[in-house]
């Protein structure tokens, strides 16, 4: 699992995106792509860099296959998606359909999957990929471990977010965290000095998976007290998954369970998820806070309308009071005026937020339209100015038809 990092550090981008016009297509479609191939999980277990682009289709898809990881049950019923409307300016054969098909193929899309009032008004799938599959979320994985610290102060686990994180996790003590808050932990504003540089073998998000754990400790805790201090506690913004990673610790020593049983108590199994998920973890047999959930894709836009219906399961809040309002609105700055940063949430324009994970991965969030997008994809790099803004052309389409509607 230390592969992790090398996975973000893949070759450039070979040109830039085609932007699309418009979107839609006929509820779970399948795009004409070739077969993926198969390929012994095995054989992946190597640096992720090597990975070839058919490899990286079928890694992402068999993640928990490749990687050890913790299943998350599902419960004993199933929250329907019923059926909406189709947009009806973005069928196939127009050309806001063909330009769907274009995204899909230019973005390596292997799920697309649209939710308006909880209703389902798109759902693509290609790259082999299919609604009985999953595929591993990166770090639209902060977004959930984010909503397990506000579950679990309302169960009276965590008593403040303005406790020190040391108050919980106990081994971080004596390290550059002894001042930080859960809120600034959350906020990725803790001051501790971190590299999360993709192309930088020497980062610290590589060597946070190769460099020996201290007996003893967790394999998280063991790397993050290391880490000295470059700024006071609460004063600047650093995205660290590491970090992310120590939020998975701490609700799993303030709880005393697993982040996949907590998460299979408290939201897959009421909330009715259709098919179990799995977690992936680290050396140390514990999930990665940051990272690496793998779902079905129609299980992410479920936890995407249960975050925009307020967090409210058969009418009971699951987290405490105001945690969604807090959690999707921005806390921090991180420079890009286009976005900003909540507890684990980015945050967008006209009042929209989003997780979002690397290759492509999101769950998209727009309360003001009741809209839910939820995307799977396989990105041949791990980021790029490029493809974010294909993506970013792709939702404002989304949200013009939408609005398109209502004019009429």
């Amino acid at each position: 699992m230390w592969q992790r990092a090398w996975y973000l550090a893949v070759g450039v981008l070979a040109g830039l995106v085609a932007l699309v016009s418009a979107a839609d297509g006929v509820a779970q479609s399948q795009s004409p792509q070739s077969p993926p191939t198969a390929f012994d999980p095995a054989a992946l277990r190597r640096p992720i860099y090597t990975w070839t682009q058919p490899e990286r289709v079928f890694g992402l898809a068999h993640w928990d296959a490749v990687y050890a990881a913790r299943m998350v049950a599902r419960g004993t019923r199933v929250r329907p998606l019923p059926a909406g409307k189709p947009f009806a300016a973005l069928r196939p054969g127009t050309p806001g359909g063909e330009a769907l098909d274009r995204f899909i193929r230019d973005q390596q899309v292997a799920g697309l999957l649209i939710l308006q009032g909880g209703r389902v008004r798109l759902e693509r799938y290609a790259l082999g990929y299919s609604a009985a599959g999953r595929w591993t979320s990166q770090s639209v994985a902060k977004a959930m471990t984010s909503t397990l610290v506000g579950v679990a102060m309302k169960d009276g686990f965590i008593a403040s977010l303005d406790d020190p994180i040391t108050k919980y996790v106990v081994t971080l003590r004596g390290s550059a965290y002894d001042d930080v808050t859960i809120r600034q932990v959350l906020t990725m504003t803790s001051g501790v000095k971190w590299n999360e540089d993709y192309t930088d073998p020497e980062s610290d998000l590589a060597r946070y998976y190769v460099q020996p754990v201290a007996p003893g400790l967790n394999a998280t805790v063991s790397y993050m007290r290391t880490l000295p201090r470059e700024a006071p506690a609460g004063t600047k913004w650093v995205y660290k998954t590491g970090e992310t990673d120590l939020l998975g610790v701490l609700v799993t020593s303030a709880t005393r369970q697993t982040l996949s049983d907590y998460l299979s108590a408290k939201i897959w199994a009421p909330y009715g998820m259709e098919q179990a998920a799995t977690w992936g973890t680290d050396r140390t047999y514990h999930e990665f806070g940051g990272c690496c959930l793998q779902a079905a894709l129609r299980d992410y836009a479920r936890f995407g309308q249960l975050v925009l219906d307020g967090g409210r399961i058969d009418g009971h809040a699951i987290a405490i009071d105001g945690w969604f309002e807090a959690a999707t609105r921005q806390q921090a700055a991180t420079g890009d005026p286009s976005q900003g940063y909540g507890y684990q949430w980015w945050t967008m324009g006209g009042g929209s937020f989003a997780a979002i994970g690397i290759h492509g991965q999101l769950i998209y969030i727009d309360p003001s339209r009741r809209l839910v997008v939820a995307m799977n994809s396989a990105w041949p790099v791990a980021t790029s100015p490029e493809r974010k803004a294909a993506r970013r052309e792709f939702l404002t389409m989304i949200t013009a038809a939408v609005d398109a509607e209502h004019r009429r």
